[in-house]
């Protein structure tokens, strides 16, 4: 049934496609084009959505692995490969011709005390959102990483505009690059109608803007919900809260093959925001890369330290705000879980605090290179809490519990 259903829903997507970009745009012309581009985000959700269960999850089989994942996309023969090859222990084939990797080519930096995993993917191609190559494969993979390093030739850029196809593609799929969420609040409803709310002042969605949330509401056929708009978005902007998909993530645009521009052009492509230049034929700027990927990760370096002992530095706890956040709650969780049952307080050293050490809460948020001791309230004083007898019966019970699993079968 799918083979019959995406050629009809492809040319529905050119069809609107065409009509946006005949249509003048101006105030009077916003709430239709907001129509428009709502049918066109459902058509796209509907050729990428797999409508059956044996194609959900198409991907590189890689398991997660270290603190943090990277992935490099790229077109063919940009040097991803050999940026692999240079900053990891493992060797990715390399070679002159395109389409030399053909699968997912896992590989660990060290860097800071931390794990990275960095995914050399298959070069993608124009289209490859829509299937072309082994684009969705790539793509999926990329939407599971807390980075992307877009990889470009520096040298044939201009001419290409690879940057700007593989921007497109990734926008087609959900991916909104270097993007923060809009503040926007969107919830269904059971009955009520339709009720919007804004506190600031509408510029991006024409001369009446309920008029334009209201015809892209009507196109998904949300008839009863509430929407509370607290940022100035645009129609693109709604959308993607209503198809509440989106994966907003860091990506760093990195140029290489630097040695074969002249001075003029790499000055310029390293003034573009979120760009570097390298060569990893002359191994240059690969310390930079590391370090401003260090920097786009947001990672969270905690030590501990027990009462009466110098804190341990040898492993870190790493935190991070993509993988359930910086709080002393959230390192402790890391430790293990039972510390909150009996959690007092905690003495915290670091950039996060105002003096050394400051006593903090659960939600304290910490700094790189905080360290953390967790004080535990006494015997007396967990008598005194309200659900104690709840407590010493959940001991007793899993005490007996495992005494059971424990005791041997009679022969």
């Amino acid at each position: 049934m799918r083979c019959w259903i995406l050629p009809g829903i492809v040319e529905k997507i050119k069809e609107i496609e065409a009509e946006i970009a005949r249509t003048q745009k101006n105030k009077a012309t916003e709430h239709h084009l907001g129509g428009l581009k709502a049918k066109l985000a459902k058509l796209r959700t509907q050729l990428l959505e797999p409508t059956t269960k044996g194609e959900k999850g198409e991907g590189f089989d890689v398991k997660k692995f270290g603190d943090a994942r990277v992935a490099l996309i790229g077109f063919p023969s940009v040097g991803k490969s050999t940026l692999l090859s240079e900053v990891t222990e493992t060797e990715s084939t390399c070679a002159a011709y395109e389409f030399t990797t053909l699968t997912c080519i896992p590989g660990v930096i060290h860097y800071k005390d931390t794990k990275i995993q960095l995914l050399d993917l298959p070069g993608i191609i124009e289209g490859a959102a829509h299937g072309k190559g082994r684009g969705r494969q790539v793509i999926a993979v990329a939407k599971s990483s807390d980075l992307i390093l877009m990889v470009l030739d520096a040298a044939k850029e201009r001419g290409n505009r690879h940057k700007e196809i593989l921007e497109k593609e990734l926008h087609t799929v959900g991916l909104r690059l270097n993007q923060k969420p809009p503040n926007v609040t969107f919830t269904p409803k059971p009955g009520g109608g339709v009720k919007f709310t804004t506190t600031c002042t509408l510029t991006k969605l024409g001369s009446d803007p309920k008029k334009t949330i209201y015809a892209i509401l009507h196109e998904y056929k949300l008839h009863n919900c509430e929407v509370l708009v607290r940022e100035d978005i645009s129609i693109d902007q709604f959308i993607d809260v209503i198809e509440g998909n989106r994966k907003y993530i860091r990506c760093l645009y990195v140029y290489n093959k630097i040695d074969m521009c002249t001075i003029e052009q790499v000055d310029r492509l390293a003034r573009y925001e979120n760009s570097l230049v390298i060569s990893l034929r002359m191994t240059l700027g690969l310390d930079y890369l590391l370090e401003c990927m260090w920097e786009n990760l947001g990672l969270v370096r905690v030590y501990t330290k027990k009462k009466g002992h110098q804190p341990s530095f040898d492993s870190p706890i790493v935190l991070t705000e993509g993988r359930g956040g910086i709080t002393v709650n959230d390192a402790i969780m890391q430790i293990h879980k039972d510390l909150l049952l009996n959690f007092k307080y905690s003495l915290v050293w670091g950039l996060s605090t105002k003096y050394s050490p400051q006593r903090c809460g659960l939600k304290h948020e910490l700094a790189d290179e905080d360290v953390v001791q967790v004080v535990a309230k006494t015997a007396e004083e967990q008598r005194h809490d309200k659900n104690y007898s709840e407590k010493v019966q959940t001991y007793y019970d899993n005490y007996h519990q495992g005494k059971k699993k424990k005791k041997p079968l009679k022969t």
